[in-house]
């Protein structure tokens, strides 16, 4: 049987070791097909059985229902949506953006009632996001942030500015100039809730098959259905949803819709109350900086610090292997910055360390939609920030599934079509300069205390 505790330190915390379903073998015929056991698919499954349980949904996954990002990711059930407020009004007008965070505000309730629902004990508490500026450049990105949700009629209940005293207050870590907070953010354990989340689907219904990786997706019309075709069995479906996140890549079909980009994380041991003092977050806020490599971190239940952030390199051909879920480098520099917020945590044992691929569309724009015409259905392109979107993806798919003509169907990611990805090798040369810039802009900013143009025309060339 299969270890997955190394996964991560969420599923190291799982009560239980894993089992895994059985897999497909056979044929099968059902009205909605899934295609990716985590949150994405799952979500999509529940909101379907629910607005129809006499629906015959299936679910197949790869390895086990949350063996992707959906087990191994911060924890963060945040507001964040890969395209910013003010693209999402520059390309739909400022009622489609004030839309769209509404909705994604609200979905992270929405997260907290399905798992208080279905009896899933995640670890959920909602303490808000606290984004410290710790040099000039920063406090000024902050008050640009600030500025612009204000131009599209946000208020202090959404974002607002912290000096350096209250910004303390909520996060102990050294060199605090100022902050921006917002409370839309809660903390939750990942595994406990996509394994939970596996189970309950199951128990409302839909077949789940593990260890069944899909080999081709085909679409449907002409009087014939959409397919999932894998090792063992077709599954033919009125409807195929493709729930892959950073593995769609991996199909030939949609080898360049987005890029695995790796995200990791490490953990330290669970800190004493002295040092929970100093580290403060009394209410579980999630953490970050205004720097141009993204980091971020929560206080675990049990009083850990899990801290993560990106800088592993893009691999050649958008590939995708276990060994790159571990990168010591990285490592050492995630220990680092964690250090360097917090220097008393220096001699601080690290007890996990973990990773894995996230997915990133061409225009740093998440998509959800349906072709009808196909019967093919996808979610995904969520840049890392999936922990909610996904519950917003699940709702939306089922209610384009069912015809439902809902504020969800006519939310501004609803059908959006972002464009491929270039070619090898100009991708992998292009995503690496891209991290390479990043972190350059980040010592520059360090050193002389100026905002960086070169992060700046990083960020309209990758179109984040």
């Amino acid at each position: 049987m299969a270890n997955y505790q190394h996964l991560s330190l969420w599923w190291d915390e799982l009560p239980a070791q894993t089992t895994p379903r059985a897999p497909l073998v056979g044929d099968l015929e059902v009205d909605v097909a899934i295609v990716g056991g985590g949150f994405t698919g799952l979500w999509t499954a529940r909101s379907l059985i629910i607005n129809d349980p006499s629906l015959r949904v299936a679910v197949i996954e790869k390895d086990v229902c949350g063996f992707g990002a959906s087990g191994r990711n911060g924890g963060w059930a945040s507001a964040l949506f890969a395209a910013s407020d003010a693209k999402l009004a520059r390309l739909h007008g400022v009622d489609a953006a004030r839309a769209m965070r509404a909705a994604m505000n609200s979905a992270i309730e929405e997260v907290h009632i399905a798992s208080e629902m279905d009896g899933i004990d995640c670890h959920f508490a909602k303490g808000g996001t606290v984004v410290a500026a710790r040099s000039q450049a920063q406090v000024d990105r902050c008050h640009e942030e600030i500025a612009e949700a204000r131009a599209l009629g946000f208020g202090d209940d959404e974002i607002t500015w912290l000096d350096a005293g209250a910004a303390q207050e909520r996060l102990g870590a050294e060199g605090i100039l100022g902050a921006t907070f917002t409370p839309h953010c809660a903390v939750l354990q990942p595994a406990l809730l996509v394994r939970g989340l596996a189970d309950a689907v199951e128990q409302r219904g839909a077949t789940i098959f593990e260890n069944t990786p899909a080999t081709t997706i085909t679409p449907g019309g002409s009087g014939t259905k959409a397919a999932v075709v894998t090792p063992a069995g077709t599954i033919h479906a009125d409807v195929v949803v493709r729930a892959t996140e950073g593995w769609t890549s991996q199909f030939k079909e949609s080898k360049r819709a987005v890029i695995p980009v790796y995200s990791l994380m490490i953990a330290t041991e669970p800190l004493s109350d002295a040092q929970l003092e100093r580290v403060k977050l009394a209410n579980r806020e999630t953490f970050s900086d205004h720097r141009h490599m993204i980091i971020y971190g929560q206080r675990t239940a049990d009083g850990r610090i899990a801290f993560g952030g990106r800088g592993a390199p893009y691999h050649y051909g958008s590939s995708i292997k276990p060994s790159f879920d571990r990168d010591p480098k990285v490592f050492e520099k995630l220990r680092d910055s964690l250090v360097d917020l917090f220097p008393f945590l220096s001699a601080t044992k690290i007890t996990h360390r973990w990773g894995g691929p996230l997915g990133i569309p061409r225009d740093w724009y998440s998509s959800v939609g349906l072709d009808r015409s196909t019967g093919l259905a996808w979610a995904g392109g969520y840049v890392g920030d999936g922990v909610t979107t996904t519950n917003l993806a699940g709702r939306t798919l089922a209610d384009l599934i069912l015809g439902n003509d809902t504020e969800l169907t006519h939310l501004p990611w609803v059908d959006h079509r972002s464009p491929n990805w270039e070619p090898e090798p100009l991708r992998w040369l292009g995503v690496n300069l891209g991290l390479a810039a990043t972190g350059w802009s980040d010592s520059s900013e360090e050193r002389n205390g100026k905002p960086s143009w070169v992060a700046s025309k990083m960020t309209r060339l990758l179109g984040g």
